[in-house]
């Protein structure tokens, strides 16, 4: 008899999970706290790429999340046209890339407006700028509707708007998710994957994830006449392409203005808005105005330790984690291996790396979820 399994979280990664598992067969139930896609999904920048300084294995596996996304089907929402980017570090990263065979070039500021449609040459500095032509961006708003989609199309069932959802436990076994209204869902399997509310799931279950979760704010913009395709990425601003004609608009200034409210709500100030737009027009070949048509702020999921978070939970059996910073990235390929892992019964050496375990296993007595609770400390071992 084929296991029931419940996945919480309607980002990238819940429904990547969901419509792998639908896709082989699985008995699933996508729990999604609000609308698909209204979280952090709705709210990065989407990159994709794995140009930073990551561990071998973490690179390994963005690079299999490339090559998915290069495997799908083409559509307007998915995009390979490449990164542009100038720091103090660009030079070096260069020259770290370059070395080890990642494509990348660097480009003077003639060949910057040659290569690069819709950036003002005027803004590349004088040592010019690091190309990175293999990279690209997804809507994930657009592939969270796709992928919610296949699973309703292979017997999956999405339930939108359940509240905030739980993992039920007995005995240290994980047995369903209880919804915001109060309604569980057996289970035999629970694939956590609530972006930056996973660590406070974690620890109500007895476990630990160090959290880095900080604030994040995209700006998108009307319609605007630019020849931009590529990502591009400076000090002062992050922006690209949005399939509306438009543009999201990102920096790291900006969100650290943001301002957390005491009932756990964001404030955004409109002269951060303002000066997000100003700086990305200044990016832009003819300065265009740009006109703020919405934006999107609330927490980004960060694990402590920068590495994503994926697999079995300690402490509870059958229980399952997805938490890390690159969703877009990792979306398509950790959705796949997760629900390979799930049905089979068979770890995948990909994630190995990425467990929760290696922040220690939990010790801790039972406890019945239905019931307050406990007020004693895990015992946290093997450190």
């Amino acid at each position: 008899m084929a296991p029931r399994i419940v996945v919480l979280g309607g980002g990238v990664l819940g429904t990547s999970v969901a419509a792998h598992l639908a896709r082989r067969g699985g008995s699933v139930t996508l729990l999604t706290e609000g609308e698909p896609g209204s979280g952090a999904s709705g709210r990065s920048l989407s990159w994709l790429n794995s140009s930073g300084p990551y561990s071998p294995d973490y690179h390994r596996l963005r690079l299999l999340g490339l090559q998915r996304y290069r495997e799908h089907p083409p559509v307007p929402w998915l995009r390979f046209d490449g990164a542009l980017g100038w720091s103090d570090g660009a030079r070096s990263r260069f020259e770290r890339l370059a070395a080890a065979g990642y494509p990348a070039e660097w480009l003077t500021r003639d060949e910057v407006a040659a290569r690069v449609p819709g950036v003002s040459a005027a803004a590349v500095p004088d040592d010019g700028a690091l190309l990175t032509p293999a990279e690209g961006w997804v809507d994930l708003a657009s592939l969270v509707d796709e992928l919610a989609a296949v699973t309703t199309a292979h017997g999956g069932r999405v339930v939108a708007g359940a509240g905030r959802c739980e993992v039920v436990a007995e005995a240290g076994r994980a047995t369903g998710a209880r919804t915001g209204s109060g309604e569980v869902v057996p289970a035999d399997v629970v694939e956590l994957a609530t972006g930056a509310d996973v660590p406070r799931a974690v620890a109500g279950l007895g476990g630990g994830i160090p959290d880095a979760t900080a604030p994040a704010l995209l700006v998108r913009t009307a319609a605007v006449r630019t020849g931009l395709r590529a990502v591009v990425n400076t000090p002062r601003v992050s922006l690209r392409p949005a399939p509306s004609g438009g543009l999201v608009v990102d920096a790291a200034w900006s969100e650290r203005e943001v301002v957390a409210r005491a009932d756990g709500g964001f404030e955004v100030l409109p002269s951060t808005v303002d000066g997000l737009l100003r700086e990305a027009s200044a990016v832009l070949a003819g300065a265009p105005a740009l006109v703020a048509e919405s934006y999107g702020v609330g927490p980004k999921p960060v694990p402590g330790d920068g590495e994503p978070v994926l697999g079995p939970l300690p402490g509870t059996a059958g229980c399952w984690v997805a938490f890390t910073h690159s969703g877009a990235t990792l979306g398509l390929v950790v959705g796949e291996l997760l629900a390979a892992e799930i049905l089979d019964s068979r770890s995948s050496p990909l994630l190995e790396p990425f467990r929760p375990a290696r922040f220690g296993t939990v010790r801790r007595a039972f406890r019945d979820d239905s019931h307050a609770p406990d007020s004693a400390p895990p015992i946290v071992t093997d450190r």
